[in-house]
């Protein structure tokens, strides 16, 4: 491999577009190859960005000799079987969150990426945001241990469309994406598994065919608890709020902010090299390949937020 990493992107719509923004801050990376739906769109982004290559195939984009890692930004039903075949293409994959809708097929991918030892990793962005790397650091320094996580994931979101306001072909899932969020990062905060999960829903939503309304409680082993509120009926403020309670404070994140309980600000500028989440991320993507190691966030240490979520599908599906 050159010192250049040269990265392909499947799927220019709204987080395509993010990864992008990311990948152009990151040094010794080169976008070479656009896979996308929809030819002249795509076009339009790669002229936008210099990509030089653009299909509307990935299988092309994969047998790119020159290609080394591609990043999914792809519809979540495609996400399991495309970032299989980067693996048996020899492409490292980071493939955006969840890296799969059933626990069969993200137990498939894991085994690919033991089989394969390429880096396989999945974009669980929580890890990655400043505000929740300096709850992370105090936790890890004993300074600071969850005792509760209060979360609101909330949107107004009821037709198909992305955040760019663009129609989807497919449906979002309030568990099997945005839960998938909380739910790991309680488990990664905690470093502990969880052991005990509830769920409920609201009415299923006449077209769109998905619960709108969700309730979930977590506990993990060492005993922390995690209440999650999640919707796509809310008509105020938009967007996933968390509250951290421990036994010694309480921090509030709302995207890359962070307070006190009492509404102190907290900075968290210097946390890291960027307040972009995606461009944290992908940095780790990136360094992972170069370094010839393990990601945070490889889809083997993702794999058991999939557990539990197939756990809360079963229940709610009764």
């Amino acid at each position: 491999m050159s010192e250049t990493i040269r990265v392909a992107l499947a799927g220019a719509g709204a987080f395509g577009i993010k990864h992008l923004d990311g990948l152009k801050n990151i040094a010794g990376v080169e976008v070479v190859s656009l896979a996308s739906d929809g030819i002249q769109a795509a076009r339009a982004v790669a002229d936008t960005y210099g990509i030089p290559h653009v299909t509307i195939d990935l299988a092309e984009t994969l047998a790119l000799k020159h290609v080394d890692a591609v990043i999914l930004a792809t519809p979540t039903p495609m996400h399991a079987e495309q970032a299989m075949a980067c693996l048996r293409a020899g492409k490292h994959v980071e493939v955006e969150i969840p890296m799969a809708d059933s626990l069969a097929d993200a137990q498939a991918l894991v085994a690919l990426q033991q089989s394969t030892g390429l880096i396989a990793m999945c974009g669980h962005t929580r890890r990655f945001n400043p505000s929740h790397q300096w709850v992370r650091r105090k936790i890890v320094a004993g300074e600071f241990n969850i005792q509760q996580m209060d979360v609101q994931t909330y949107f107004f979101r009821r037709t198909n469309m992305n955040a760019l306001g663009q129609p989807r072909s497919w449906t979002d899932h309030l568990l099997w994406h945005h839960a998938a969020h909380t739910i790991d990062l309680f488990q990664y905060q905690t470093r502990s598994a969880i052991v005990k999960a509830n769920a409920i829903q609201g009415p299923i939503h006449p077209k769109l065919g998905i619960a709108m309304d969700m309730s979930i409680q977590l506990q993990a082993a060492n005993g922390a608890i995690c209440t999650l509120s999640l919707s796509f009926n809310n008509d105020g403020p938009l967007g996933t709020f968390f509250r951290y309670i421990g036994d010694t404070g309480t921090y509030l994140a709302r995207y890359d902010d962070l307070f006190t309980g009492k509404e102190e600000p907290i900075d968290v500028s210097k946390v890291d090299v960027s307040m972009n989440g995606i461009e944290l991320q992908d940095r780790e993507f990136i360094a992972a390949i170069r370094e010839k190691r393990e990601p945070n966030a490889s889809v083997a240490q993702v794999l058991p937020c999939y557990q539990a979520m197939h756990a809360l599908a079963r229940q709610l599906n009764g």
